[in-house]
């Protein structure tokens, strides 16, 4: 056996409401969270780039000088 409620039009239009504005809510916090993940992943890739150019540039005079003791 199922439960009926019987609302008023104007109560179902308050729920209603209310569901949207908890969703709205819901997007704008899921929103947030996804654009704050992005932009902490960013600044990891960002310094891992950094770090890895200055390992380049390291490394890029070591073996300039290797090709000039082979030449």
């Amino acid at each position: 056996m199922r439960t009926v409620y019987v609302v008023s039009d104007s109560q179902l239009e308050e729920i209603k409401r209310n569901q949207r504005e908890e969703e709205l809510e819901n997007i704008e916090s899921s929103r947030k969270r996804l654009e704050e993940s992005y932009q902490a992943r960013v600044k990891v890739l960002d310094d891992r780039e950094h770090e890895v150019k200055e390992e380049l540039k390291a490394l890029a005079p070591a073996k300039k000088e290797k090709e000039k003791v082979a030449d």
